[in-house]
C-alpha cells in the first residue's frame, strides 16, 4: 500500500474505500516528484498513506487534481516544502477551495519529535518512520510491507494537521513522547 498510487483506478487503490463520502478529509503531502501522500478522516485518523513518484513536474501538474479527485470530502491540504512542486499543489487547492497550510519541516518536527531527535539526519528518518508505524496501528490503517521515508514524513505532516486544525485536541496517549 505505500508503494506506488494508482490514480483513476477502483475506489479500493485510490483510497474510497477507506473514508465514507460523507466524512471531511485533511490530505498531508510531504512534497517531491517522489511524493509522499497521508489521508486523515475529521476523527483525526489515518486512512491511508502513499507514496509515488511522479518523476516530472509535468507528471505532477496533471497527477495533483487526480489525487485530490480520489477524495471524497477534501476540506484541508497540508503541504510540507516549497518552490514550483508547492506551486503546483497551491494551484489546486485554491480551484477546489481547500484550506490550505504550507509548513516547513522544522514545524512538524518540532510538534512532534524529541529534540534530540530532531537533528541527526539519520536518527531523524529512523524516528519518523517508528513514529509513522504507530500511528498506523492506532488509526487501524493497513500495515505496510515496507514503508518509505516520504511516506511516513506524510503520515506525521498529517498527524501534526489534524492537530493543527483541532481535529485531535490533543496527542492520543499511545503517541505521547515527552
Amino acid at each position: 500500500m505505500a508503494a506506488g498510487l494508482s490514480l483513476g483506478r477502483s475506489p479500493a487503490t485510490t483510497g474510497r474505500a477507506f473514508l465514507p463520502a460523507e466524512t471531511e478529509a485533511l490530505l498531508a503531502v510531504d512534497l517531491g516528484l517522489r511524493t509522499g501522500l497521508a489521508l486523515y478522516g475529521r476523527e483525526g485518523k489515518l486512512r491511508w498513506y502513499r507514496s509515488t513518484n511522479f518523476g516530472k513536474a509535468e507528471r505532477l501538474r496533471r497527477g495533483a487534481p487526480r489525487v485530490l479527485a480520489a477524495i471524497p470530502n477534501p476540506v484541508w491540504l497540508v503541504l510540507e516544502g516549497g518552490g514550483a512542486l508547492a506551486d503546483i499543489w497551491e494551484r489546486e487547492a485554491e480551484r477546489q477551495a481547500l484550506e490550505l497550510l504550507r509548513i516547513d519541516a522544522q514545524v512538524w518536527r518540532q510538534r512532534l519529535l524529541l529534540p534530540r531527535e530532531r537533528y541527526d539526519r539519520a536518527r531523524l528518518k529512523e524516528t519518523a518512520e517508528a513514529l509513522a508505524r504507530v500511528v498506523i496501528d492506532w488509526s487501524d490503517a493497513p500495515r505496510p510491507t515496507s514503508l518509505r521515508h516520504d511516506a511516513a514524513e506524510a503520515i506525521l505532516i498529517g498527524l501534526w494537521g489534524v492537530l493543527q486544525v483541532g481535529w485531535l485536541e490533543e496527542l492520543p496517549g499511545v503517541l505521547r513522547r515527552r
